[in-house]
């Protein structure tokens, strides 16, 4: 199993914008008003897994 990425619930995501501030990495955009990860700049800090109020971020092993 490969490391956890954050993923984000497309049903949940309230388009706040929370995370892709708070990423240190750069790996979350919005896209079509709905938060997109980059699993490949995703460092796994959950950073933004704790910043999201909605519970919209999880984290989920990632296979490249």
């Amino acid at each position: 199993m490969g490391k956890p990425k954050a993923r984000v619930s497309k049903r949940l995501c309230l388009s706040c914008g929370g995370c892709v501030s708070v990423c240190p990495n750069d790996a979350i955009l919005l896209e079509n008003l709905i938060a997109v990860v980059d699993p490949k700049r995703c460092i796994s800090c959950e950073i933004c897994v704790n910043t999201c109020s909605n519970a919209a971020i999880s984290m989920e092993a990632y296979e490249p």
